[in-house]
C-alpha cells in the first residue's frame, strides 16, 4: 500500500508536496488504559506539528467534503502560505487535545479505515483536488 501513497504524492508539484510523518502508536496490551494511551499519542502528534501550521484533524465526526469543496480548501491553503498538517489518530482515534488544536476536522468517510488505506485516500484526494484547482483533466465529474 505504500506504493499507492507514493504514486499520488509523487504526482504533486513541489508547492503542494506531501510529507508523511509517522508517530508510533502506543503498544496496546490487554487491560490497557485506552484514554491514557490516546492522550500519549496525542502529545506525540502535537509535538510533531510544524509551528504555525493549519491543522486538519481526520475525524469521523468532521465535515464530509466533496472533491470541489476540497479543491477550494486546497486553493485557500496554497494561497495562504502556511503549512497544512493532516492529523490521523491511532486505532482509538484522536485525543481530545488534538481535536481542540485542529483548525478544521475532515471526515473521509463514516467508516473506520486502516491507516495504510487512509494514506492512499488522502494522497489521491489531495492530488485530485489539485487537478481540479489547476483545471487538469484527471477529475472527470
Amino acid at each position: 500500500m505504500e506504493e499507492g501513497y507514493q504514486e499520488f504524492a509523487r504526482r504533486l508539484p513541489p508547492e503542494c508536496r506531501l510529507q508523511l510523518t509517522e508517530i508510533a502508536a502506543a503498544r496496546r496490551v490487554k487491560g490497557a488504559d485506552i484514554d491514557r494511551l490516546r492522550a500519549e499519542e496525542g502529545e506525540r502528534l502535537l509535538a510533531a506539528l510544524p509551528r504555525g501550521a493549519c491543522v486538519v484533524a481526520l475525524d469521523v465526526r468532521g465535515a464530509a467534503w466533496s472533491t470541489e469543496q476540497l479543491a477550494a480548501r486546497l486553493a485557500e491553503w496554497l494561497q495562504g502560505g502556511r503549512d497544512v498538517a493532516l492529523m490521523a489518530g491511532g486505532p482509538d482515534g484522536l485525543a481530545p487535545e488534538c481535536l481542540r488544536r485542529a483548525d478544521v476536522s475532515w471526515s473521509l468517510s463514516p467508516l473506520t479505515l486502516p491507516h495504510a488505506l487512509v494514506r492512499i485516500v488522502v494522497a489521491e484526494q489531495i492530488y485530485r483536488a489539485w487537478t481540479v484547482y489547476k483545471g487538469h483533466p484527471y477529475h472527470r465529474a
